[in-house]
């Protein structure tokens, strides 16, 4: 009587053994592909040549310098990422041309402040990829990640008192929803929605 107990507990190992095999492999490309995108935008050009070169020194730090673990529970949608690419490049430029117009302004000195984002979705991926795309924008700069609590400390330039700071934190909070809407989970996508509906702020 105790002999199929023991099968079925004992049958499961290698598949699960598999999808932990593939989950590396997946996690491991999610990863390359995301140090090629930022490779490129580093580069200030997407051609042939920076992709190469993405893959190649993105797969070196990859084997020489591993990172922990990050498993990506995600899900990926086309819809969300056209949203964050087309969103993303728009304030790209916008926050270009407020950075070139404060430069060429005489006599004018731009104030900074440093403020704290408390993130919805704490996950290592969630934290790294929010706190990447924050930082290539202009005017805006990553100074700590607190990973316990899942907290981003900004420097942000051109501030003039508690609305711009206020204003800063809901744009990183709205950065951090654009990335959970193309790669995130349901359960998180649902968190950061709810969040938004309770918050009455938009998209």
């Amino acid at each position: 009587m105790t002999g199929p107990p023991e099968a079925a507990r004992e049958a499961p190992g290698p598949a699960a053994s598999g999808h932990g095999r593939f989950g590396r492999w997946r996690d491991q490309t999610v990863a390359l592909g995301w140090l090629v995108v930022v490779w490129n935008l580093l580069w200030g050009d997407i051609n042939w040549a920076n992709v190469a070169g993405g893959l190649l020194v993105g797969g070196a730090v990859l084997v020489f310098f591993p990172l922990p673990a990050v498993s990506f529970g995600g899900r990926l949608r086309a819809r969300g990422l056209l949203v964050f690419a087309a969103r993303f490049g728009a304030e790209l430029v916008s926050a270009s041309l407020h950075i070139a117009r404060i430069a060429v302004q005489p006599g004018y000195r731009p104030r900074g402040a440093i403020i704290a984002v408390r993130l919805r979705v704490p996950t290592d991926l969630n934290l790294a990829l929010t706190a990447e795309a924050v930082s290539l924008v202009p005017g805006t700069l990553i100074l700590e990640v607190d990973r316990d609590s899942g907290t981003l400390y900004l420097h942000v330039l051109d501030t003039h008192g508690p609305a711009d700071l206020d204003v800063a934190r809901e744009r990183t909070r709205t950065v951090e929803r654009r990335i959970v809407r193309a790669v995130g989970s349901p359960a998180e996508l649902r968190r950061v929605e709810t969040d938004r509906s309770e918050r009455g702020t938009r998209p």
